[in-house]
Order: structure tokens, then sequence, then C-alpha cells
């Protein structure tokens, strides 16, 4: 019997891409649509579900609303790491199988710690009005990484990338996790631990009812006056509130922040616009010309597994 797949939107590659990967994973008789657009609100996602049986989506959100408007849809291949956006309960119920695409992006978003990192240390942004504006470099006395404590707060696949290119910066790592993990070079210790220690804290754990919030003015207060707070993991581990107060009074020294509350545009009223010593980036850490190749491939090779009765990457 054939199946219908819809890509509800884009995912990084083109058209003619997304055909090449379909003819090369999955079955002739399987009809794809690919929406290169993103749907506009639920209705709409809801009228690209009909009659789809297997869908792929990156990271709008994807809701009970929508869903329960697809009667027919039975797995969902989601071409993103974190699957808080799509409901998991709903899916549950409804016997949908999701999986994620974890591992695409391990080197991109681990790059973008450092890069972030190092803007800070090295006062990049500072750097380049200097120069536009004729100014010198009075002022702009950075910091290294060599010799640095660097904790990571998440050893799955990037934090562990994240620990292992912080170990050739020369970096001194800590790791904390919930269970035990054996990583050369890391020595895994309790939270409270590692944010006394460390000089750089780079986070590294889904968004789930135990992470939200996890980062807050108490475990704040823990770190370093010196120390630089990196997200790169979802918004929401962090209480906004609590990091642009720590940033104000100087309760930590300065934040690199790629993930907030929401997907940007960020609100006028977000608290950390205001909130010195920061440097953002808009959610790009996995948009690499790389990382979305490689997402694309994993998302399909999930469609194929799942026709297969054999699924990957299941979430639970």
């Amino acid at each position: 019997m054939s199946q219908k797949l819809v890509i509800i939107e884009p995912i990084g590659i083109s058209a003619d891409e997304a055909q090449a990967l379909k003819e090369k994973y999955l079955p002739d008789d399987v009809e794809m649509v690919y929406y290169e657009t993103k749907a506009k609100d639920a209705e709409e996602q809801a009228a690209r579900l009909k009659d789809a049986s297997l869908v792929m989506l990156a990271n709008s959100p994807l809701r009970e609303d929508a869903l329960s408007k697809g009667q027919d849809v039975k797995f969902l291949s989601v071409a993103f790491t974190g699957v808080d956006h799509v409901a998991m309960d709903y899916c549950r119920e409804q016997n949908i199988v999701v999986s994620n695409c974890s591992g695409y992006a391990n080197e991109a978003v681990s790059e973008l710690v450092f890069g972030l990192a190092i803007g800070i240390y090295r006062k990049l942004a500072a750097c380049d009005e200097a120069v536009r504006s004729g100014k010198t470099r009075a002022g702009l006395l950075g910091l290294e990484l060599s010799g640095k404590t660097f904790g990571v707060v998440g050893l799955g696949a990037i934090g562990r990338q994240t620990a292992k290119v912080a170990q050739a910066f020369g970096c001194k790592v800590l790791g904390y996790n919930r269970s035990k993990k054996d990583i050369e070079g890391v020595k895994q210790v309790d939270l409270e631990t590692l944010l006394k220690e460390s000089d750089i804290v780079s986070l590294h754990v889904p968004l789930t009812a135990a992470t939200k919030g996890l980062i807050g003015e108490k475990e704040l207060s823990l770190m370093k006056p010196s120390a630089i707070l990196i997200n790169t993991a979802r918004g929401p581990v962090v209480d906004t509130a609590a990091l642009a107060k720590a940033l104000t009074d100087g309760t930590i020294a300065a934040a690199g922040i790629d993930v907030f509350d929401g997907e940007p545009p960020i609100p006028a009223d977000n608290p950390l616009l205001k909130a010195p010593h920061t440097l953002f980036a808009p959610h790009v850490g996995f948009a690499t010309k790389e990382a979305l190749a490689k997402r694309a491939v994993i998302a399909f090779e999930n469609v194929s597994k799942y026709l297969q009765g054999q699924p990957q990457n299941v979430m639970g």
C-alpha cells in the first residue's frame, strides 16, 4: 500500500536535494510533498497533514491541534535533536512513532560554543567596533581559554564533543551528568562543584520537566564572578530573569546565548537584551551547511527504517 510523506516545512535542503534523498532511501510507491515555506499557523499545518502517514519537520511547534487533524499520521521524523516542540504526549496516546536526528549537529554546536567563548574572552564585538571607529586596542585586553576550567553540563553527544574541543584548547574539563559517563580527560562532578570551580560553564541538556530552570538564581550565585555562561542547549534551561540580574549585578562576568525562551525574533522586553556583557546568536548553533546536509540524510534514513519495521532514533 502506498504511503504519503509530507515535509511540512523547510529542512535546510532544496526540493531537488530532497527528491534525490527520497529516491535513494524510500520505496518508489512513497509519494512525497515538500513545502518550502513554514506554515503560518496550526490550521495551515493541519491542511498540509491531510492524507499524510509519514511527516517530516524541523523546529516549528507541532501541537495537538494540528496533529489531531492528521488522521493518517503514523510517524514523525523530526529533523532536529530536541523534540520539546512536538506534542509528544499526544503522539504517545495515538501510537505515533517519533524519531529525531540526534548527532547531526555535534560539531556545529560545539564549534559555536567556542565561537561565543572566544568572542567574549577576546572582546571581538568591541574589537570590531574599535577598528570601524578609528580606535586602538586600548581597553581590549583579553583572556585565553588555555588553562581555564571548562564545565560541561550534560554529557550527551554534543556535550562530549564540546569536552573534547575544550581539552584541545588546553582546558581542564569538568562534567556533570545525571548518569555516570566514562570520558577520557573529563572529571565528572556534581552540579554544585562544577558551577563553583568552572571558569566557563556550557549547557548541553535537553529541555525536560527536570531541566527547565536548571540554572537559576541559586545556581548562578555559585559561579565565580569571573565566570561566563554559554547556552546553546534550550532557552528555558536557564531562568532568563535570574541570568539578566546576575549579569547586571556582576554575579557572573558574561554570557554567550544562542537559545532563548522562544525562537527569534526575541521580544523587545526580554530582560537579557538590556543586560550587560552578553553575546547573542539567533539560534544558529545547528545551522551549518554540513550539519543540515547530515540532518537531511538522517531524517530520510529514519523514514526508511520505520517503513522497514526497524525504527531508529525513537524518542520516548
